[in-house]
């Protein structure tokens, strides 16, 4: 009996570490945030209300395209990640799954979140999907190593997942989904910028070049990080502007907006990896204000 048991307890803790380590290659913390903008701007296209079903698919879709995305990024980076300290630990450059294990779960959860957008939603959404796999898995991720331009290039694919809610429930490109997409891709640049900081020797020893300087982290960096915070301000008033919120949403991006700006002036102040810190989570922060805020005040 004890010995039943104890194989039972065995196999029960192979099968955890597998679902974890699956959950690592999604990356699921990230594909997290991104489905959270994309089922956002769904829900603020006029016509759509909440629909349990409906929400539950997109978030399911949204997670399936964005972590194979993810498990692309991770499988072209192995070698890469074996040398930071942040990414050792993974399943690829730990070891406990391969690049041919990896990359079958890539193509069935990309396939699967791609069809799921198309037939529960519309094809326009399930097309802008593949082209945010594609662009961040197969662009993004080996520009990274040649130079800093990358972080350009993964600005659009990262800031697509609210252009697909938006499309997803819309089924057209129109203004509202263009503003949305306009504050996602305005607000990486702060965010990756401060990540880039914190992580600098990291990156710089795995040959990652993310800051758009060679000569490390510097106030030029955090003047632009602070430009593109600032820009949010005016950028967060749009949905509004647009009648797809209320005046009162406005007033909570421009704070939030505000806020984020704050921390930006702060990295330029300082310029130390402390304030570089404080504006990646302050990144965070700000996204999650603006959409929640902007659903709030729907019209």
């Amino acid at each position: 009996m004890l010995q039943e048991n104890t194989i039972k307890l065995s196999v029960s803790y192979t099968v955890a570490s597998r679902i974890k380590d699956y959950f690592q290659l999604m990356k699921f913390t990230l594909s997290f945030l991104v489905v959270f903008t994309c089922v956002v701007a769904y829900l603020l296209v006029p016509g759509v209300g909440f629909d349990v079903t409906k929400v539950l698919l997109l978030f399911l879709g949204g997670v399936l395209v964005s972590g194979s995305g993810s498990t692309v990024n991770q499988v072209i980076e192995k070698d890469s990640d074996k040398l930071m300290a942040r990414t050792a630990p993974r399943p690829l450059p730990a070891g406990r799954i391969s690049v041919l294990e990896a990359s079958i779960f890539a193509v069935i959860t990309g396939v699967a979140g791609v069809l799921i957008m198309g037939f529960a939603f519309n094809w326009l959404s399930a097309w802008v999907s593949l082209a945010s796999l594609i662009l961040y898995g197969f662009v993004y991720t080996p520009w990274k190593k040649w130079n800093s331009f990358a972080v350009l290039i993964g600005a659009f694919p990262g800031a697509l997942p609210p252009l697909i809610g938006w499309v997803a429930g819309a089924g057209e490109f129109s203004e509202g989904g263009w503003s949305l997409f306009t504050i996602q891709f305005l607000w990486q640049f702060p965010h990756f910028w401060a990540i880039a900081w914190v992580a600098h020797n990291d990156y710089t020893r795995a040959g990652f070049r993310l800051l758009p300087s060679d000569k490390g982290p510097n106030r030029s960096i955090a003047l632009q990080s602070a430009v593109y915070a600032g820009l949010l301000i005016p950028a967060g008033v749009v949905p509004s502007l647009l009648n797809i919120c209320q005046p009162i949403s406005a007033v909570l991006t421009i704070l939030a907006g505000i806020y984020y700006f704050y921390l930006a002036l702060m990295l330029v102040k300082k310029s130390d990896v402390p304030s570089a810190r404080r504006l990646m989570l302050g990144s965070y922060i700000y996204l999650a204000i603006t959409f929640l805020a902007l659903l709030a005040g729907k019209q």
